[in-house]
């Protein structure tokens, strides 16, 4: 029997049939998946429903259906799971007037365990040289740091972590992502991001989410694999519309093209075949090619495809 790729083999979080409506609104539907030890990347375009579902499984929310449990229990009945998991919101949630080393040793006090890992922490984060400087003159990358800390000195067996490295400079987010992987070996970790890239360098295992639904699951390839037949827009300018679109209708991988004006909407499932066939096509004909745009290639656009296709 073969497990699908959206469950975890050994468990620590469970997300069954869980769906959240906050009135007409509908930011999760019907979402089954569970993440185990290891990093688990949550991918998805912003609005898709990554963040109702990461305050979901940290307890913060309470599903309009469905059940979510960490490590065996309901979150919102057994307060004392709350111990073992740490949630790194996207926005701030900071204290601009705290140090860093101040908020860190404040997230400890409220967890109510010994302030023997500060340093630790701060240290693991590379804030040591700032750590007594008020956090409201820290850069965006800097604050996401502090935050990190602040949720690592918890000791947390669940590290959730939602858009952490928006603002960072791309020293700071390799050293991040070499963080995550490292914590991986001993924890559960789920980072949530809407790009890509950054997905693939930190994870093994993506979940992709789009309006609140699960468009795909598995490793890195297998996503890119599921996106390979995706049809692509292109946008071709050419001061010869029609001299041009003809022949592009008879070539094997454009599917449309749509004349308006001197500007050409062309659909193919070979993107670089067309990149290629677009240039010979034109000194064929004796026109110009002003302009040669993918219209649309964002990632919503293409979670937006699977989940059509599920």
């Amino acid at each position: 029997m073969t497990t699908s790729p959206a469950f975890a083999a050994s468990p620590t979080v469970s997300v069954d049939s869980v769906s959240k409506w906050f009135g007409q609104k509908v930011a999760v539907s019907s979402l089954s998946c569970s993440f185990g030890p290891g990093l688990t990347g949550l991918l998805g375009p912003n609005g898709a429903g990554k963040t109702t579902l990461l305050r979901l499984i940290a307890g913060l929310l309470q599903p309009s259906d469905g059940a979510v449990s960490v490590l065996g229990k309901n979150p919102r009945r057994h307060p004392q799971v709350y111990q073992s998991v740490a949630l790194v919101p996207e926005e701030d949630a900071v204290y601009g007037f705290l140090t860093a080393r101040q908020f860190v040793r404040y997230s400890a006090q409220l967890s109510r365990i010994g302030l023997d890992r500060v340093d630790e922490v701060l240290g693991i984060v590379e804030l040591e040289d700032a750590a007594d400087r008020p956090i409201s003159g820290f850069s965006k990358g800097m604050r996401q740091r502090a935050k990190v800390a602040a949720a690592l000195v918890t000791q947390p067996q669940i590290l959730i972590l939602d858009e952490p490295l928006n603002g960072t400079d791309p020293v700071q987010r390799a050293k991040l992502i070499t963080l995550f992987r490292e914590l991986a070996t001993e924890h559960t970790v789920i980072v949530s991001s809407h790009v890509l890239a950054e997905v693939e360098r930190m994870a093994d295992r993506v979940l992709a989410v789009v309006d609140g639904k699960l468009a795909a699951a598995g490793d890195i390839s297998s996503i890119r694999q599921a996106m390979s037949d995706i049809p692509y827009r292109v946008r071709v300018e050419t001061d010869e519309p029609r001299a041009l679109a003809s022949p592009l209708m008879s070539v094997e991988h454009v599917t449309s093209v749509e004349v308006d004006g001197q500007m050409l909407h062309v659909e193919t499932h070979d993107l670089g075949e067309l990149g290629r066939t677009v240039p010979q096509i034109s000194r064929d004909t004796g026109s110009r090619v002003l302009a040669f745009e993918p219209e649309d290639e964002s990632l919503e656009s293409v979670f937006r495809y699977l989940v059509r296709r599920t």
